[in-house]
């Protein structure tokens, strides 16, 4: 953060519980769209911004993780805390507003009681309250103002109903803290204990009793009448304000299941990466042809030369190779969207838990591997909520074998080699099975880790599991548009600029020392002389001569240095890749035509007529690939978030080792049986 700017202007800071409504309220007070989720912990960094201009004050508005209490259970919250009191500077104008789920009244007060008890300048904004509206109940916000002392604002985070009393709220706390000068430093909240919290959370009780009413009955008399209604009113939110949404304990009915529950999540992942490589196809030719035809032009009109290869070889196809892929991308943060903003993916966490506490995991583990789907950076950022340190690092230490959204290029490629080209469904269900695989590889390799946790991971085995579900939500198609738009363009700029830098020193790796060959005519024609002059050149790169040293290693796999060389340069970026072999084998093809899938079945090794792609040695491939960690700005994330060197060196070297000997086992296997 700016210092100087955080002087200049007010700091207003929104802190709250996980899932009570804070990145929506901080979308809609900055006009920005980070992504917001239905389960906790999806906030695990700080978002700040200027408050829109419209609203007429100049101040800045952060965006923090949740916390529960100022007690932290996790680094992720202790950073959170820390945070607030380093904000709280004297001189400096600090306004807090506290988000409250108004459904859960009763838990969520905690932590607004001590924040005002902390010292802090507290505005209480109330959430999700047509949850308890459907419940028949309504909290009076000026009951709760006098109890609590400060400012309480109800919100509609999906219409923004009440922002405008919001701001109105903002701009008179902030005046007055400009005229008091902010002088009171808050301090830390003491721990308490037992009976301590007993006698807080009876308090509370009693706040929510005097604060809720049944809709259309505010103004309750202190008569026995009154205890009647309170009672009526008890029963409907739980005593404690915890009573689930009817409509969700119907579907969680089904949805948590302990056997229809699992069957519902198998077949949803089914799906989903189903439609990911079906629904995908059509726009995937566009992108295929759009990018072949381009290449073809520039050739014609730049000639045979260095210059003309490298913008239509080096540049066009090398990238194309990798965007064509794009839209399987999109489908798949689409889906995950949906999925999230639904609620759904808290209930994974809750039927993977059982599953994971054999192996030393718990169900916090499933949002960062879910996230490892997408990406995993953010997925390893994410396992900051999870509170222990060995049950962390764990996490962290199996999320690159979730299969990330760089793979999925790479799979796309493989799988349309092996399927019929008129048959995608059959390359979704490939697909759904290879994440599948990978999930469970993961689970196996977390379990052999765990059994020797001691060694590899020193940190304490207390550990416990409680979340809190979300109720279902209809999905806001303009809010997943808009953040599948912002990861598949964040995956693009992460990915585009190694992608071109690759494209090109492989380029350059394939064509030079131009050597210049010449091809006598003999009766061929003029595309025939270029593509042996092309082959020629290709024998004497750098590239042939590198490969001689991969060779040995690739050889027990079936295969040739050029996909060695391939296999390396993915080491930079998994997608490079398939514009590695794009290049390679585009300089090499003798067949006319765009197509990579084309040279790729076209393709020998050396001399000896035997196929370089079969079932066996491209079902090997996708193996590789499953287990590899080939991604140097993950290997850089481990480090920072395990905070050494020693977890990301043996997650390199442990993950490359069983991915080359799963990848020879499957070849070989596979060719045991005739399946070549």
């Amino acid at each position: 953060m700016n210092e100087q700017l955080t002087k200049e202007l007010p700091l207003i800071t929104l802190v709250g519980p996980p899932n009570s409504g804070k990145t929506t309220l901080f979308n809609l007070l900055s006009g920005k769209n980070v992504k917001t989720v239905n389960y906790p912990g999806s906030t695990v960094e700080y978002s700040a911004s200027r408050l829109l201009s419209k609203f007429e004050i100049n101040a800045k508005i952060m965006d923090s993780p949740g916390i529960i209490s100022l007690h932290p259970n996790s680094p992720d919250e202790k950073v959170a805390i820390n945070s607030l009191y380093t904000n709280a500077v004297p001189g400096a104008e600090h306004l807090i507003i506290n988000t409250v789920d108004a459904s859960q009244l009763s838990r969520h007060l905690l932590l607004s009681k001590q924040l005002i008890k902390a010292g802090f300048h507290v505005i209480v904004v109330l959430t999700m309250t047509d949850v308890l509206n459907r419940k028949g109940i309504s909290i009076s916000e000026q009951k709760l103002k006098d109890e609590l002392k400060c400012d309480v604002i109800s919100i509609n985070g999906r219409t923004g109903s009440g922002l405008d009393k919001l701001i109105s709220a903002v701009y008179c706390n902030l005046n007055i803290l400009e005229k008091l000068g902010n002088k009171h430093h808050p301090l830390p909240v003491p721990e308490v204990e037992g009976d301590d919290v007993i006698n807080s959370f009876n308090e509370i009780e009693e706040i929510v009793k005097k604060v809720t009413f049944e809709n259309g009955a505010d103004n309750i008399p202190n008569l026995p009448e009154a205890n009647k209604q309170l009672n009526i009113i008890s029963e409907k939110i739980g005593g404690n304000g915890n009573s689930p949404d009817e409509f969700t304990l119907k579907i969680d009915r089904f949805l948590l299941h302990k056997f229809w529950g699992f069957a519902a999540f198998i077949l949803i992942m089914g799906l989903t990466f189903t439609s990911i490589f079906w629904l995908a196809t059509p726009l995937m030719d566009l992108v295929d042809n759009a990018f072949g035809n381009l290449g073809n032009a520039v050739s014609s009109g730049l000639g045979t030369g260095w210059f003309s290869s490298l913008i239509a070889d080096g540049i066009i196809n090398g990238a194309g190779a990798v965007l064509v892929f794009v839209p399987q991308i999109i489908i798949l943060f689409l889906i995950l969207g949906f999925l999230e903003d639904t609620g759904y993916l808290a209930r994974g966490a809750m039927l993977i838990d059982k599953p994971l506490s054999k192996i030393g995991l718990n169900g916090r583990s499933f949002v960062p591997m879910v996230s490892g789907f997408a990406c995993a950076i953010p997925a390893m950022m994410a396992a900051r909520t999870i509170p222990n340190r060995k049950e962390r690092l764990l996490t962290i230490f199996i999320i690159p074998l979730m299969s990330c959204s760089a793979r999925l290029p790479v799979y796309a490629l493989l799988i349309a080699y092996l399927i019929p080209r008129d048959n995608p469904m059959l390359g979704g269900f490939i697909l759904a099975g290879i994440y599948i695989f990978s999930i469970l590889s993961s689970v196996i390799i977390a379990g052999i880790v765990n059994k020797f946790r001691e060694k590899l991971i020193k940190a304490d085995d207390n550990s416990s599991f409680i979340l809190e579900l979300p109720t279902y939500k209809i999905p806001k198609i303009i809010s997943i548009i808009k953040n599948t738009y912002l990861s598949s363009r964040a995956y693009l700029f992460r990915a585009g600029p190694v992608i071109l830098l690759f494209s090109v020193i492989i380029w350059f790796a394939t064509f030079f020392p131009d050597i210049d060959p010449q091809i006598e005519s003999q009766n061929l024609s003029k595309e025939e002389i270029v593509n042996l002059q092309n082959i020629a050149r290709f024998e004497n790169s750098y590239a042939t001569k590198f490969g001689k040293f991969v060779q040995p290693v690739m050889t027990p796999l079936g295969m040739d240095w050029r996909v060695g060389v391939s296999l390396i340069s993915a080491f930079a970026a998994r997608e490079v890749f398939v514009s590695s072999l794009a290049l390679i084998f585009r300089v090499t093809e003798e067949e006319e035509g765009n197509s990579i899938l084309n040279s790729m079945e076209e393709a020998t090794i050396g001399d000896t007529g035997q196929k370089l792609f079969t079932p066996a040695t491209v079902t090997g491939l996708i193996i590789f690939f499953v287990f590899a960690l080939q991604c140097l700005s993950t290997v850089a994330v481990s480090r920072k978030e395990t905070g050494g060197w020693r977890i990301p060196v043996l997650q390199v070297v442990l993950f490359t080792l069983i991915a080359y000997l799963a990848t020879l086992v499957t070849v070989n296997g596979l060719r045991a049986i005739g399946l070549e």
